[in-house]
């Protein structure tokens, strides 16, 4: 990952429960009963079959999330009772998780999270708070009027970095203009940093991960 010209801020928030590993497997979803294949993009999509939110059952939480490597969604899992923040104590022991936030007015559609508290209501909060905080400018300065987040992540194998606990950083817009594009590669993200439109805040702690299929987010119960 380039550094760059990067602003890289290290903020004490709350720990985000419900970000986990992910599973390169495309998903099926019972309600829309449309496919994702591997050649299709995620912009090939209509927004309303997007998947969004974190659903719930017996000791685990799953949500989906962008392979950061291809843009193609996956899915992410945390067991309740999962060591957060996770033991990972060196660089080399860790691989990035982007947060990549949306202002009010953002025009990319249904994100993997949506709202305050929203319908992951255990880091909807606390991510859009942080926004608001540090670039009031492009977010304004009330967290409920956030629209939502994605997540991406390099799933195993994927040719990305990928590492038993990730480091979360969150992922901001310089300018509203630039949160109409929607970010869901590393690749796009480093573009976007390296033009001026966005900064990258490291959120400061890591968790651990495994991974799911797509199946497994269907089982479960929404939660928000």
């Amino acid at each position: 990952m380039a550094v760059t010209s990067r602003f890289v801020v290290l903020a004490s928030v709350v720990a985000l429960a419900g970000l986990a590993a992910c599973s390169s497997e495309p998903p099926t979803s019972p309600q829309v009963n449309r496919t994702l294949t591997a050649s299709q993009t995620n912009s090939q999509l209509a927004s309303s079959t997007l998947p969004s939110g974190e659903r719930h059952f017996g000791q685990v939480s799953v949500e989906p999330a962008y392979n950061s490597v291809t843009g193609t969604l996956i899915f992410l899992l945390t067991p309740d009772n999962a060591p957060n923040p996770s033991h990972a104590n060196a660089a080399h022991a860790t691989a990035p998780l982007y947060l990549v936030e949306y202002p009010p007015g953002s025009t990319v559609g249904t994100m993997n999270c949506m709202g305050v508290p929203g319908n992951c209501p255990d880091h909807d909060g606390a991510v859009a708070g942080l926004a608001t905080n540090v670039m009031p400018g492009v977010y304004g300065t009330n967290p409920a009027a956030v629209p939502g987040h994605d997540h991406l992540v390099a799933p195993p194998a994927s040719g990305g970095d990928f590492n038993i606990a990730w480091e979360v950083v969150e992922i901001l817009f310089t300018n509203k203009a630039a949160a109409n594009t929607r970010l869901t590669t590393e690749a796009a993200i480093d573009a976007a940093i390296a033009r001026g439109d966005a900064i990258e805040i490291d959120l400061g702690f890591a968790f651990n991960c495994s991974v799911v299929p797509s199946t497994t987010y269907y089982k479960g119960t929404p939660v928000g």
